[in-house]
């Protein structure tokens, strides 16, 4: 059986969270339904940040290795045997 103590102090702040979430698509619809000119106006600016942003967060996953570094045979620049 659930814990009652745990539930009721679990649930509003659920609740609650939902509530924000609901309140700020409400207030992201009206502010771009009245303000499309602004948001229109930013929009090739926003383009054209996102592609330094996307260098500076997504270049990690790409297996650059530093040259310094000790490679291992875990290491993707090693070639796999061939059967």
């Amino acid at each position: 059986m659930a814990d009652p103590t745990f539930l009721s102090g679990w649930l509003p702040r659920r609740r609650s969270r939902w509530v924000l979430y609901g309140f700020l698509l409400v207030a992201a619809f009206y502010l771009l339904l009245e303000h499309t000119a602004h948001t229109l106006g930013a929009l090739p600016f926003l383009v054209l940040l996102a592609c330094p942003l996307m260098h500076l967060f997504m270049d990690g996953g790409h297996g650059h290795g530093h040259p310094g570094a000790p490679e291992g045979p875990d290491s993707r620049s090693t070639p796999t045997p061939k059967p």
